[in-house]
């Protein structure tokens, strides 16, 4: 039988051995004889289980099944740019501008409509002539109404909700925009 050269042996630094750890003296807790340890069994049949961290098994409601579903695709496939556009939100000053801009061409509420008519018709009454209030500019809502507008170029701006949800019913109104001008 033939026989293997016998391979030689790696040379390498030899380490030194540890030094003898010096044992100290810890010093002896007291114990009381008062207070005896009872350790619990959790053993099948023993004592009641742990509360446990059970977060993993909840049964979530649907929505938050959904979006955490929803983000999960976002983070894997290739997200198109018509879509990612909704992911851009406006940061915190812009939106309380907005918000406040908003604010002060809502609708007239039942009341202002109210005391408008009745101011209106006090002036009949005087015999002044019924002259029609000029509409002041307000906001308009709603896609419906919003594409109407924007398809009669008398949309002026438009500010849409980054959070639609199917986004299908707004993905296409920033393209409409563009191209009415």
């Amino acid at each position: 039988p033939l026989k293997m050269p016998k391979g030689k042996k790696a040379k390498g630094k030899k380490v030194a051995p540890a030094p003898a750890v010096v044992k100290k003296q810890e010093a002896k807790k007291v114990v009381n004889p008062l207070f005896e340890k009872r350790p619990k069994n959790f053993g099948i049949g023993q004592d009641i289980q742990p509360k446990r961290d059970l977060t993993r098994f909840v049964k979530w409601p649907r929505y938050i099944r959904l979006q955490r579903q929803r983000a999960i695709l976002y983070k894997r496939l290739k997200v198109p740019p018509a879509i990612n556009q909704f992911t851009q939100a406006l940061d915190r000053q812009t939106a309380t501008q907005l918000l406040k801009l908003a604010h002060k061409y809502r609708p007239e509420t039942k009341q202002e409509k109210k005391q408008r008519l009745l101011a209106r018709a006090e002036k009949k009454a005087a015999g002044k002539g019924d002259v029609p209030t000029k509409r002041p500019p307000v906001l308009r809502a709603g896609v419906n109404t919003v594409t109407t507008l924007v398809e009669n170029k008398k949309a002026q701006l438009v500010v849409i909700a980054h959070d639609v949800d199917p986004i299908e019913l707004v993905v296409f109104l920033p393209a409409l925009c563009r191209k009415m001008g």
